[in-house]
């Protein structure tokens, strides 16, 4: 039998990575994500699934959803996890690095965690001669927040379940430009439509402590028009729709949001 293969701080940066892009019940040996990560990491799969379990435990995101985790958190697990989450504009762009060279991507390369698929890795158009290192490390933090937000909604829009990802954008709660500590934290993200993405970033529509769609008084003020009336109003006082075991939206963040669009006048 081989000598047990102690974790390294590499392999833990890209594992707190791909765990804010799964949710709780699909870290297990059989999940297609983390048979490649195993694959590539010359891991069992049962060690990497405990791994991301041990991690599981240390994240108060889920406790708040009554979700432990394993209990056998190492040292150099509860450090890495301090340290990732103490600076996410440094931490989130490494790992996003560190995963595309485990996947062998190139430069011009998408790399997304499709939980049901495994790790797609696709070609996608190079953004041009004028990427800096400082352009693509913004990059590298909006591919890990749109992978992890859109994953945290099981791939759908929480408003309608559209699931069509050409269609879905992470809305961040808090603007990206006002609140630099919070643009890559998972909890700062909603999955949305493109339609509604629009209408909660203009302030048109917000999210009460339910959860709930709250529409804004200059919204409600066209409900006479059908398309406000079957994509808005007809979703109205419904919740966000979640998995059971995902991270869920910052109720303050929330509240915050909230209190624009209520106090915008009609």
């Amino acid at each position: 039998m081989s000598a047990r293969k102690n974790w390294t701080r590499h392999e833990l940066l890209i594992l707190l990575n791909v765990y804010h892009k799964m949710t709780f019940g699909q870290m297990h040996e059989r999940q297609p994500t983390i048979i490649t990560l195993a694959k590539k990491m010359e891991r069992t799969p049962g060690s990497v699934a405990m791994k991301l379990c041990n991690l599981a435990s240390l994240d108060p995101a889920l406790k708040l959803r009554g979700i432990k985790g394993l209990s056998g958190a190492s040292k150099l697990d509860e450090t890495m996890w301090q340290e990732f989450h103490a600076n996410l504009e440094e931490t989130v762009p490494a790992s996003e690095d560190g995963l595309r060279a485990l996947m062998q991507a190139g430069p011009d390369a998408e790399v997304e965690v499709l939980p049901k698929q495994g790790i797609r890795v696709a070609k996608r158009p190079p953004s041009g001669p004028t990427d800096t290192l400082s352009t693509v490390k913004i990059r590298r933090g909006q591919d890990y927040f749109r992978n992890a937000v859109l994953n945290n909604f099981g791939g759908r829009c929480g408003v309608t379940e559209l699931g069509i990802r050409e269609l879905l954008i992470a809305s961040h709660i808090l603007p990206w430009g006002t609140h630099v500590e919070q643009r890559l934290n998972v909890r700062n993200g909603l999955s949305l439509s493109r339609l509604h993405d629009a209408a909660f970033d203009r302030e048109l529509i917000a999210f009460d402590d339910n959860l709930c769609l709250v529409l804004s008084p200059r919204l409600r003020k066209e409900l006479p028009q059908r398309a406000v009336k079957e994509n808005f109003a007809n979703y109205e006082g419904e919740p966000l729709k979640l998995p059971s075991d995902a991270a869920l939206p910052n109720l303050a963040f929330l509240a915050e949001h909230r209190k624009k669009v209520l106090n915008k006048a009609a």
